[in-house]
């Protein structure tokens, strides 16, 4: 029996780059790993084109909130608004229900 669906929260940050972004791989390579240490992550799905679009998946908001905070991110943040995004957004959403299809 499939168990029964909890809701989750969505962290859904879109962005275009600059031409120059070197340091950019190796700093998203680290936060990827980094995430994944923190208590309440519970995954993330990422693409990139003229536009990428990364969605993490959270417990809580207060997870997200302990997320943003984290030393090491805010040092990414930083470099992120200064040398590699020319814009971004950010979209929290709460996941009430999913679905997929897998052939």
């Amino acid at each position: 029996m499939k168990e029964a669906f909890k809701p989750y929260y969505a962290v859904i940050f879109t962005s275009t780059q600059k031409e120059n972004i070197e340091g950019y791989s190796d700093m998203a390579e680290k936060m990827e790993t980094l995430a994944k240490q923190q208590k309440g992550y519970l995954g993330m799905d990422s693409a990139r084109n003229a536009v990428g679009i990364t969605a993490s998946y959270w417990e809580s908001l207060e997870a997200i909130k302990n997320w943003k905070q984290q030393t090491d991110h805010l040092v990414a943040q930083q470099k992120g608004r200064q040398d590699w995004y020319s814009w971004y957004n950010v979209r929290i959403c709460k996941v009430e229900r999913e679905y997929e299809f897998n052939k």
